[in-house]
């Protein structure tokens, strides 16, 4: 049975949501970057539910969405950078990897039995309104099977998700549309473990040049696997036209006439927020390629190719 979608503004279906939460259960709730499959961080039978409902492998781990500042401070320990990192972009689209406390109430499971925590603030009411209702963390990774486009609508998430959860919350699009920029402090240090939806040059004005994640067997964050974010189309990227059989995805004013395009003006943050849904939208025409135009890799342009590799690198090939 499909799960039921909800308005997330409907303060008896949040009553809901987090009664479910706290039974055990799966919900689906909209952030500004994309949508997120909810579960009590600290319950691991919870947690291993949500693992089996996206096919994520156990390895990869999962951020922890909280109200506050202070239910952050219960799960990881801050330094002075990483309360300046705070205190400038939360909430907001930006991902924390700290020192996890020993008392955290986040699961093993949830750090795939890692010694950090990954912590994010979302910035969407209805996030908040849940968080705040539920009176915990949340593991909260996008609401989607592992490996696929990520969802930006309610309807994405039906579409992948939908018999496997118990309640979907519709906000109606995401306003970012690309998940989380993920920066590790380590050692007083900040490390860029996957570009997002803050800029990198935003968080350099306080940080300074951000360190390079080195390649690890297992991932230290989550989105950091290779293949990732993927139709079902393969992706050829940096196309300049499309070839024989191929759906084309252009950027900007010089794209192809009538062809679906990310951003006609050239504007990286429509482009990120429509990256998901028109991969979608043309994954469904079942093309025999997907050719993507070059898009700078300047501001949020670094986060979307970089979702566009992770999408072209699949695993059969």
């Amino acid at each position: 049975m499909t799960a039921p979608v909800r308005p997330a503004q409907d303060m008896a279906a949040l009553a809901d949501a987090a009664l479910i939460l706290r039974s055990g259960g799966l919900v689906a709730m909209p952030t500004e970057t994309v949508y997120g499959l909810a579960a009590d961080a600290g319950n691991a039978r919870a947690v291993a539910r949500l693992y089996a409902a996206k096919g994520r492998p156990r390895f990869n781990p999962l951020i922890a969405h909280v109200a506050d500042i202070e239910t952050a401070e219960r799960c990881g320990v801050f330094c002075d950078l990483s309360r300046r990192l705070a205190a400038a972009f939360w909430p907001g689209p930006l991902t924390l990897v700290l020192p996890r406390r020993t008392d955290a109430p986040v699961s093993d499971l949830a750090t795939a039995g890692l010694d950090t925590v990954a912590l994010r603030i979302p910035d969407h009411p209805a996030a908040r309104a849940l968080l705040a209702a539920f009176g915990g963390p949340l593991a909260a990774p996008s609401a989607n099977p592992s490996g696929a486009v990520s969802p930006t609508t309610a309807q994405h998430v039906a579409e992948g998700l939908g018999d496997k959860i118990d309640l979907i919350l519709d906000a109606g699009p995401c306003r970012v549309g690309v998940e989380s920029t993920v920066v590790a402090i380590m050692d007083g240090k900040a490390v860029l473990l996957r570009p997002g939806g803050l800029p990198r040059a935003e968080i350099e004005a306080i940080t300074g040049p951000l360190a390079a994640a080195g390649e690890t067997a297992a991932p230290a964050a989550p989105g950091m696997l290779k293949s990732h974010y993927a139709p079902r189309a393969p992706l050829r990227l940096n196309a300049l036209e499309p070839g024989a059989g191929e759906a084309y995805l252009g950027f900007g004013p010089g794209a192809l006439e009538g062809a679906l395009n990310l951003s006609p003006g050239a504007d990286l943050a429509e482009a990120a927020a429509n990256l998901f849904a028109y991969l979608r939208h043309l994954d469904a025409g079942a093309p025999r390629a997907i050719a993507v135009a070059p898009v700078p890799e300047a501001g949020l342009g670094e986060a979307i190719n970089d979702r566009l590799r992770r999408a072209a690198a699949r695993e059969d090939a």
